[in-house]
C-alpha cells in the first residue's frame, strides 16, 4: 500500500436526512487538507455507502447523520464494509448522536463521533492519524 498517497474519504448522507451543510463544510475541510473526497450526496442507502466506499477505494467513511436513525444505519452500513473486506476503513459519523449510543457504536467499530460545533482541524487530525495507523496494519500483514 503506498503510505503516501492521498486519503480518499466519501463523505455520506445515509437516510431520510435533508440537512447537508454539515457534511459538506466538513468535505470542504478534508479537501483543503489535501484529501480526495468523494461527497455521495443526499438519501443514500447502506448499500450504496458500502459500494461507493469500495469502488472510490476509500481509507474513510465518514456519515453524517441527524435523523436519528444511526443506530439503525450505522451497524448496517459497518456490516455491509465488512462483507466487501473494507474492514480497514475508518468509519467516523457526525451529527446529534447521544453520549450512550456514540459509546455503542465506537463498540461496533466507529473510530468516533463528531457532533455539532466539532472543530475541524481536530476532525482532519483524527481522521489523518487512524488512516495512517490503519496503513501501517495493513502494510504489517
Amino acid at each position: 500500500m503506498d503510505m503516501n498517497r492521498p486519503i480518499r474519504v466519501v463523505v455520506a448522507k445515509p437516510g431520510l436526512d435533508g440537512h447537508d451543510r454539515g457534511a459538506k463544510v466538513v468535505a470542504r475541510a478534508y479537501r483543503d487538507a489535501g484529501m480526495e473526497v468523494v461527497y455521495t450526496g443526499l438519501h443514500r442507502t447502506p448499500e450504496e455507502v458500502s459500494e461507493a466506499a469500495l469502488q472510490e477505494d476509500a481509507d474513510v467513511v465518514a456519515l453524517s447523520i441527524l435523523s436519528g436513525a444511526h443506530m439503525t444505519l450505522v451497524p448496517r452500513i459497518l456490516d455491509l464494509l465488512r462483507a466487501n473486506g473494507l474492514s480497514d476503513v475508518v468509519v467516523l459519523v457526525g451529527g446529534i448522536i447521544p453520549r450512550e449510543d456514540a459509546e455503542a457504536l465506537k463498540a461496533m467499530g466507529v473510530a468516533e463521533c463528531f457532533g455539532p460545533g466539532s472543530d475541524l482541524d481536530r476532525i482532519v487530525a483524527f481522521t489523518r492519524e487512524h488512516v495512517l495507523a490503519a496503513r501501517r496494519r495493513v502494510e504489517v500483514r
